[in-house]
């Protein structure tokens, strides 16, 4: 699954270790998550919506069929 993490999470200026202690997770996970390497757990997904500003996870997250 693509993801706008690294884009969004630059902007705001944050680490990848500040966004990991944010939602709960370590470094290497989002990590993956920026690499298209690990799919997140919906709640996962909404936390980090969240961390980053936005609103809806189809901002942060986009979905292929073919994941």
């Amino acid at each position: 699954m693509e993801t706008k993490i690294r884009l969004l999470r630059q902007e705001k200026g944050i680490t990848q270790q500040e966004l990991a202690e944010s939602v709960g997770v370590t470094r290497q996970t989002i990590n993956a998550l920026e690499n298209a390497r690990y799919n997140p757990s919906l709640l996962l997904a909404y936390k980090i919506t969240k961390v980053l500003g936005k609103n809806a996870i189809e901002e942060v997250f986009v979905f292929n069929e073919d994941d």
